[in-house]
């Protein structure tokens, strides 16, 4: 029997439990906006090296919330790209309401 996690719609729902906290949920927002800015800055001033920067900032803010906040492991380890989708996800739900930095008033 695997505990495997077999869909997309099964997997966000397990995210979206290991993403309760407040700071936690606030550091993945931080962190998703500068991958942003530093993708716009890399581009604009045609600056390839700037990449390196994208996955530093993405995950270090990500894997503080979850070492420090939620005190879980990130589920980047065992399904990286659905984690990097829902960590986008979960970025456009705060930013346009559907969900909150507070998981309680989702």
């Amino acid at each position: 029997m695997s505990d495997r996690i077999e869909t997309y719609q099964e997997f966000y729902k397990f995210y979206l439990t290991e993403h309760q906290n407040k700071t936690s949920r606030t550091l993945h927002f931080i962190g998703t906006f500068l991958v942003f800015v530093v993708i716009g800055i890399a581009i604009y001033f045609n600056w390839s090296w700037k990449w390196i920067f994208v996955p530093l900032v993405g995950y270090g803010f990500a894997w503080v919330g979850h070492a420090f906040f939620e005190k879980n492991k990130p589920a980047t380890f065992k399904y990286p790209f659905w984690s990097l989708i829902s960590d986008f996800k979960l970025f456009f739900e705060i930013l346009f309401g559907k969900r909150s930095f507070d998981s309680k008033k989702d």
